[in-house]
């Protein structure tokens, strides 16, 4: 298992780790069309008129822009909100198209099988305390 630290992907601005698997955001989608739908990592801005506004480095590069937002921030963004919905089983979807998984993990990723019983491909938490107190 190979993880990517991200110096772009999260629109926060930190780095993210990502375990690189087939069929995850790690792969390179250029079928996605750029949006902010669920808006949880949006960042304030204030208007013209002096309200507060919400724009994402996630979002179309249009939208960005017409909020004030420069273009060179979006570069390499990915989008984290619907990245990790998808990764617990709850996908945007948008007509044919449905978001892919976004899963990160740590360095140190390779050690979960120390946890998985022989034969299983999942694991629960009683079994992380099992390993931990042996």
């Amino acid at each position: 298992m190979t993880v990517f630290t991200d110096p772009l992907a999260s629109p926060t601005g930190f780095p993210f780790k990502i375990l690189q698997m087939e069929g995850s955001i790690s792969e390179s989608d250029e079928t996605r069309e750029r949006v902010c739908d669920l808006g949880y990592l949006r960042h304030l801005y204030r208007r013209e008129n002096g309200t507060v506004g919400y724009r994402c480095p996630g979002e179309s590069l249009q939208e960005y822009a017409r909020k004030g937002g420069d273009i060179a921030e979006t570069e390499g963004r990915k989008c984290v909100c619907n990245g990790l919905m998808a990764t617990i089983g709850l996908p945007q979807m948008r007509g044919d198209f449905v978001e892919k998984p976004l899963i990160t993990a740590g360095d140190d990723v390779g050690l979960i099988v120390d946890f998985l019983q022989p034969g299983k491909t999942s694991y629960t938490a009683s079994d992380v305390i099992e390993r931990l107190l042996v």
